[in-house]
């Protein structure tokens, strides 16, 4: 963002009261204030859903691009706001932080379980989930050059690994792609934001039990789902799907058979610090390999 508001003048940014929270406000912002609309930053209080309907009549009014931050979990507040930006075709991005228990100690009231299957389920929205550092830069250049469909960017709040090296090209672009890929795999690794790093993790010791494995992440299901048939087959494969997301389940079934595993959360959550919450859920990288193995590959392993 930083290198973003210092080149391009009609990015308007704001917060609902949570800028120190979602990282939006960056030194080469001003604060709009009444009387004062020479700025690029508004706050707009704790009131998710009139940012994002102000966010709406600036997209509408001129070619400025808003975007604003909150919380994932207060995505309702907005719902109705993000469906009329959907249903507008309006360049808006929404900041979407805290995306998963990884958040920790404020609990359940502020762990988002459904959100982003609810935010999915909108028509014309695309919804980024990225892993690292360079997914997060690839999503914000797809959500600038998204003429006619806004965006959702939901991010961590916990410290994420780099877990790709190469960003000449935006492999964000095509929604879902390998991160890793065997000629000879015997099963596929599915995930999205801080999940792919604990994919990451289990497809490096199924390989020390031998056993190959692609992974791939999935940042953007929308854009995926919008690539060719041939595409999309290549990218799934024949082989066993491990699928691994820190929300419902809600929507992923679509890209899974009857023999694949899906690793998800369908409670709500619960209060503790970030790892021991993903350890208490299940995801668990020794965890989750042991049962793979166990139900794949116990004949011959």
């Amino acid at each position: 963002l930083s290198a973003l508001t210092k080149q391009n003048n009609n990015l308007i940014g704001g917060s609902a009261d949570l800028a120190g929270s979602n990282n939006t406000k960056t030194k080469n912002h001003k604060i709009i204030k009444p009387g004062d609309f020479s700025g690029n930053y508004i706050h707009y209080g704790v009131r998710e859903h009139a940012m994002s309907g102000i966010m709406n009549g600036i997209a509408l009014h001129s070619n400025l691009i808003p975007y604003g931050g909150t919380f994932l979990i207060f995505s309702d507040y907005c719902k109705n706001a993000i469906r009329l930006s959907a249903m507008m075709k309006r360049k808006i991005i929404y900041v979407l932080t805290h995306d998963s228990i990884g958040l920790g100690e404020d609990g359940p009231t502020h762990q988002p379980i459904e959100q982003l299957a609810g935010l999915r389920a909108i028509p014309n929205l695309n919804v980024f989930r990225p892993c690292d550092a360079i997914e997060t830069f690839e999503s914000w250049e797809l959500a600038l050059n998204s003429e006619n469909t806004p965006s959702v960017l939901a991010l961590s709040r916990q410290s994420l690994p780099l877990i790709r090296n190469s960003y000449n090209k935006n492999k964000s672009s095509k929604g879902g792609y390998f991160l890793n890929k065997s000629k000879n795999s015997k099963i596929s690794i599915i995930a999205t934001g801080s999940e792919v790093m604990i994919a990451s993790q289990v497809q490096k010791k199924l390989k020390e039990s031998k056993i190959e494995s692609n992974l791939i992440s999935m940042p953007c299901v929308e854009i995926f789902e919008n690539q060719s048939k041939k595409y999309k087959e290549n990218i799934l494969g024949k082989n066993p799907r491990i699928l691994i997301e820190a929300s419902t389940s809600f929507g992923w079934y679509k890209f899974l058979r009857q023999s694949d595993t899906i690793i998800s959360i369908n409670s709500f959550g619960e209060s503790g610090k970030g790892n021991d919450l993903f350890n208490h859920f299940g995801f668990e990288s020794k965890k989750i390999t042991k049962n793979l193995i166990k139900k794949y590959f116990s004949d011959n392993t």
